[in-house]
């Protein structure tokens, strides 16, 4: 018997299966908000704070949305996948397959792709109130300048290992985390209220070479030299660590407050991932003996609550 050729409905089938099996990385879902569009753009003026409760004086004080916001435009992605008809007919070992799960996997790593360029350009592009994303003098109404972009000089921090600023040590490492935590329960919004007096649960992103070091100091319960772990000890809060290969950092990472109903960055889409096929019986089966398998989507990303980034540099 001839070999069975594989059919265009196997193949779509067998990606979307992929697509529903490996949604993608844990930290999309914790640092971004979703939203659907049914429109060229969409524009975010929520993003300033809700009133704060006060006496009853004179009536009630209104207050809307801000001035300030953030447009997003939807943008227009693709990725097409050709195999010619006589892969299908020979593959004996599924590697069409392979192709088709890998096209699967480039798709659902879109989203931390375009996330990771907007961590990665923090400091050069503009959040909602003006200021670039990782600033040093963010100011809204009664808030005063506040910075959630720290310069940290690791050889001033009072421990007995050092380290370098691309590999710090693990007490190092520990005492500039909390230091991005701590100026984040400093942080006040337009009213001049604390603004992360309930955050609990963070994220610490890493460059791939701080890994194993952001790990140890948020995780290992002894230290070097058999000192206790106060993150591990600290009942208020809760830390996850993220390495993300697609950063160019070597002496940065950021830390992220993940439990507000708002978040870091918000990810917008018109169209949802669709899979095309021109595949049996098209003029480019006929014409060239292959087909053609495309993903397109519309959708774009862009800056939500500053207030719940911080950026360290390590000096």
């Amino acid at each position: 018997m001839g070999a069975t050729t594989l059919s265009s409905r196997a193949i779509i089938g067998r990606y979307y299966q992929r697509l529903e099996q490996n949604p993608g990385l844990e930290w999309i879902n914790a640092l971004s908000n979703y939203f659907t569009s049914d429109q060229e753009s969409e524009t975010y003026k929520w993003l300033g704070q809700v009133p704060v409760m006060r006496e009853w004086i004179g009536g009630r004080h209104a207050k809307g949305f801000r001035e300030n916001g953030i447009t997003i435009e939807n943008k227009h992605f693709e990725a097409t996948l050709e195999l010619l008809v006589r892969e299908m007919k020979r593959d004996k070992t599924g590697q069409v397959m392979v192709r088709v799960d890998e096209l699967a996997d480039r798709t659902n790593a879109h989203w931390a792709k375009l996330i990771s360029e907007l961590i990665a350009n923090g400091e050069s592009r503009v959040a909602y109130d003006g200021q670039y994303f990782f600033d040093t003098d963010h100011a809204e109404g009664d808030s005063g300048s506040q910075s959630n972009a720290l310069s940290i000089d690791i050889s001033g921090l009072p421990v007995e290992v050092h380290g370098s600023t691309t590999v710090p040590s693990v007490e190092e490492m520990q005492l500039s985390i909390l230091q991005c935590i701590q100026a984040m329960f400093g942080f006040k919004d337009d009213q001049g209220e604390p603004l992360n007096e309930n955050a609990r649960d963070f994220l610490v992103m890493v460059p791939v070479p701080m890994w194993h070091v952001a790990k140890a100091a948020t995780a290992a319960p002894v230290l070097t030299h058999g000192q206790t772990n106060i993150i591990q000890v600290m009942d208020a809060i809760n830390l996850r660590v993220a390495p993300n290969p697609r950063l160019p950092w070597t002496t940065k990472f950021a830390v992220f407050r993940t439990d507000g109903s708002i978040k870091p960055f918000i990810r917008q889409e018109e169209e949802p991932v669709t899979l095309k096929a021109v595949a049996e019986g098209s003029e480019l089966e006929f014409n060239e003996d292959k087909h053609h398998y495309g993903v397109d989507t519309w959708r774009n990303v862009g800056f939500g609550f500053w207030q719940y980034g911080c950026l360290a540099t390590l000096t």
